[in-house]
C-alpha cells in the first residue's frame, strides 16, 4: 500500500505539468495515451491542437490530421485548410 510503480508517478507528474498549462483534464489523459505517455509530444499535440482550434477548425477534424502528420504543424495546416 501507498506504492506506485515509477513509470504512474512520470505520468501523473506530467499530467500535472500539462494541466498547470491550462490543457483540460480529459484532453490532456487522451495526448498522453494516444502518445505512448510521451509528455513531449503530447505537450506538442495540445499546444496545435489549442492553436488550430482558435484558428476555427473543428476538435475531431485537427485531432484526426495532427495524428496523421505525426504533429507536424505545416502539414497539419496543410491538410486542415483542404478538408
Amino acid at each position: 500500500p501507498g506504492w506506485l510503480p515509477p513509470q504512474f508517478l512520470s505520468y501523473l507528474g506530467a499530467c500535472d505539468r500539462l494541466l498547470k498549462q491550462g490543457y483540460e483534464e480529459g484532453q490532456v489523459e487522451e495526448a498522453m495515451e494516444m502518445f505512448q505517455y510521451s509528455e513531449k509530444k503530447a505537450a506538442e499535440f495540445l499546444r496545435l491542437l489549442a492553436q488550430f482550434n482558435d484558428m476555427g477548425f473543428q476538435q475531431n477534424e485537427i485531432k484526426e490530421v495532427l495524428l496523421l502528420c505525426g504533429n507536424q504543424r505545416e502539414r497539419a495546416l496543410e491538410e486542415l485548410v483542404m478538408k
